[in-house]
């Protein structure tokens, strides 16, 4: 037995696409099942981190064996006679594996041997048992139905189906007897002179793909693109979905297979398909006019790309590696070691001792105070305007995700302000205390005007009013360490003024206000103000509800997010020296000595470049989100450049200057699209609800066929429009009597009358 068992394999790849396959023995699988990752992925998934499900390891229960490691029906060797139920009903495994009868070692329920009985990742059920000679899935399922109460799912699993590996606590019995039908399909195998293949393969890197390990487009493998869109729509297809699916999936991979079906025969994946099945289906996708690469597929490529750079980017320097969950996450945006390199004084120094994953959010929390100890600086845009160095940054992130590094690095920044606001508030304090102890025929004291740019987040708005008046022209600056507390203030009234202070800030409009009581301040300032939040996701998303994202505040704040710290072991973090720290105070003295115009041009060019292209994306995609984000992620990235020239100290802009402008610029156009462009378009359906039947030039319901699906709508609207908004358009028209569902996918049009 144990020779026979050390033949299985499976394929682990819950640390990242590519892993190699590794043959197991019994022991060594239960052994797996006992590692802290797996544990930990699971928990996450359990908690709603969908994204992670589709990297857990999985391995096939129908059978041990197929021919030329293809997981497909067609190349089954000796199927075994098995049956994996799966209960969606939580909570309920105990209670069924109760309902089983002890036989000697064994467990029954009637005449079904027990294998097998585990909790699924979300905490269902899997009974896995062995069918007896004669009994079909069906009946199986009815005596499993009638034994335990619980109903389990009615598709029946054909041999090539898998399921997602659990760690050892949702393991609450194997039968020894789940390891033998290897060593009685060895024989077999050896007989027919097949390599043996596993129970055991990885979803991400799946034989039923059938693609060819040297196929790539562009040095990205085939296996990964098909891999990543499954992942992105839908997950592989379920039993009655194969043709259309697959036909989807031809559709969107023929642009990169140069519109070739020989390439698209070689690089499609079969689930079991003949050729001649897949050839029709190939045939069918090909009929249609030939596109260019769709926004999905784009998508997919640049994630790809930058998923095996960061790949590269960790082999190459292994002092700077992430960890492993950190690694595994293709959107994490790094700091290339090139450019880390070439950092100016003071960004340089804010790095130290900060993991690698946590880089662009420390630089993207100092941003703003480096914009404001500049602010005697003005600087021509690539439009003709004169720009000041308005900047504002929201980190976020989950509870406890080390926010805190980034206070770290903004403590030593705001030294200056700090000491020189202290001796401002004892001015202003002494003022108070000889105004209140005057005597009622004694005049009042004259009021300091102090200048105190350092204000608290909370700060009224009357009071703010009179720091802009007392400011001299310099820009204020907050910090604040919970988002949370700005959405508590709204109850006062004073948060929705902030949100017209906040986007007047961005480009030094006007701002103020006027009251006739003596007691309040009144009068009309220019707005200079920088500030840097910390806050949960939560609490940004409670900030920033639909009404705050579509009136500009969205695309004038930097976002960065925290790496997930879930289940990670606690991050080591270094200490700056004395010299890290008296190097940033040189930086603040820097910034503080420019004043006036300066003058850009190479800065103005790259990005504007940069702009121009993301506007030529955008268009092709008629990605409104995108096409809004980008023009103030220009302005932003423009901004970041003008911070990294003034601290280089350089006469003329360096490469390294133009590749930080760029660099911020995408990050924020990446991360604002992320956290609200859904939010956003959803607004865009709203705003143009009334006009998509009646609209001119050919509108959306227009162009849709008498008998229409979802996937229809998606096609045309070209995959910006979020999943919501899509069943928001969807709801509107069924409400307005514009359409009627047919059956379960498919809706038909009504005749309207207009």
């Amino acid at each position: 037995m144990e020779s026979a068992v050390r033949t299985m394999k499976f394929t682990c790849i819950g640390k990242g696409h590519g892993a190699p396959c590794f043959p197991v023995t019994q022991q060594e699988w239960l052994e797996f099942r006992k590692q802290p990752w797996l544990a930990q992925m699971c928990a996450r998934i359990e908690k709603g981190d969908d994204e992670l499900k589709h990297r857990l390891p999985v391995w096939t229960p129908h059978c041990a064996e197929f021919k030329d490691n293809h997981r497909a029906i067609a190349d089954a060797v000796k199927p075994l006679n098995r049956l994996m139920l799966d209960f969606d009903e939580k909570g309920h495994t105990d209670d069924i594996l109760s309902k089983f009868s002890q036989k000697g070692p064994s467990l029954l329920c009637g005449n079904l041997e027990v294998l097998l009985v585990e909790e699924s990742v979300r905490r269902g059920t899997h009974v896995l048992v062995e069918l007896p000679e004669g009994m079909t899935p069906e009946e199986a399922q009815a005596l499993m139905q009638e034994a335990t109460g619980f109903t389990p799912d009615a598709a029946v699993k054909d041999v090539a189906r898998c399921i997602y590996m659990v760690p050892e606590d949702h393991t609450k019995y194997v039968n020894p007897k789940l390891f033998e039908a290897a060593e009685n399909n060895n024989s077999a195998a050896d007989d027919h002179g097949l390599t043996r293949t596993s129970c055991f393969d990885a979803e991400n890197n799946s034989p039923s793909q059938s693609v060819k390990s040297d196929a790539k487009f562009k040095n990205i493998p085939y296996a990964s693109i098909i891999a990543e869109w499954w992942h992105r729509n839908g997950g592989e297809p379920a039993e009655g979905e194969r043709n259309v699916k697959l036909h989807k999936l031809a559709v969107n991979l023929r642009a990169i297979c140069d519109n070739k079906k020989e390439v698209l025969m070689q690089v499609m994946p079969r689930f079991g398909l003949s050729d001649m099945e897949l050839k029709s289906v190939v045939d069918s996708a090909c009929k249609e006019p030939p596109k260019g690469i769709s926004k999905v597929m784009q998508q997919i490529l640049e994630s790809e790309e930058l998923r095996m750079k960061n790949e590269e980017f960790a082999s190459a320097h292994p002092e700077l590696q992430l960890d492993d969950d950190a690694q595994s996450d293709s959107s994490l945006f790094t700091l290339h070691s090139s450019l880390k390199k070439a950092l100016p004084i003071g960004l340089k120094e804010s790095l130290v001792g900060v993991p690698v994953s946590m880089h662009m959010p420390t630089l993207i929390g100092i941003m703003p105070i480096c914009g404001a100890y500049a602010d005697g600086v003005e600087v021509e845009y690539c439009d003709g305007n004169i720009h000041h160095l308005g900047l504002m940054a929201i980190i976020h992130g989950e509870q406890a995700s080390n926010k805190s590094v980034v206070k770290n690095a903004i403590d030593v920044w705001k030294r200056q302000f700090d000491d020189e606001d202290a001796l401002a508030r004892k001015r202003e304090e002494e003022w108070k205390e000889r105004k209140k102890g005057r005597k009622a025929n004694e005049k009042a004291p004259e009021d300091p005007h102090v200048l105190i740019r350092q204000v608290p987040v909370t700060v009224s708005c009357s009071t703010l009013l009179k720091r802009f008046k007392n400011s001299g022209g310099h820009t204020l600056y907050s910090f604040g360490e919970e988002l949370d507390t700005l959405r508590k203030t709204n109850g006062a009234g004073s948060w929705s003024s902030k949100y017209d202070i906040y986007r007047l800030s961005f480009d030094r409009g006007e701002w103020g206000q006027d009251y006739n009581s003596d007691a309040a301040e009144s009068g009309v300032v220019k707005v200079a103000y920088n500030w840097t939040m910390l806050g949960t996701n939560g609490a940004l998303r409670k900030c920033f509800k639909a009404d705050n994202i579509e009136n500009g505040l969205s695309s004038r704040v930097m976002l960065a997010e925290m790496p997930d710290s879930s289940f990670q072991k606690m991050p080591k973090f270094g200490k700056r020296s004395a010299d890290d720290e008296a190097r940033i105070q040189e930086a603040v003295t820097r910034l503080r000595g420019f004043t006036g115009l300066i003058d850009v041009p190479r800065l103005r060019k790259t990005i504007e470049q940069w702009c121009e292209e993301k506007r030529v994306e955008a268009a092709k995609d008629i990605d409104h989100v995108k096409d809004i984000y980008r023009k103030r992620a220009a302005v932003i990235g423009f901004r970041c450049g003008v911070i990294f020239h003034l601290l280089s100290g350089k006469e003329k802009e360096t490469k390294a200057c133009l590749d930080f402008a760029t660099m911020m610029a995408e990050y924020c156009l990446q991360q604002q699209i992320k956290a609200f462009g859904e939010a956003l378009e959803s607004q865009f359906v709203d705003a143009r609800d009334a006009c998509i039947r009646y609209g001119s030039n050919h509108s959306v319901f227009d162009q849709l066929a008498p008998a229409f699906t979802m996937d229809d709508l998606r096609a045309l609207k070209r995959g910006f429009c979020g999943e919501a908004a899509l069943r928001k358009i969807i709801s509107r028209w069924y409400r307005d009597h514009w359409i009627e569902k047919t059956d379960r996918t498919h809706w038909k049009k009504l005749t309207i009358d207009n």
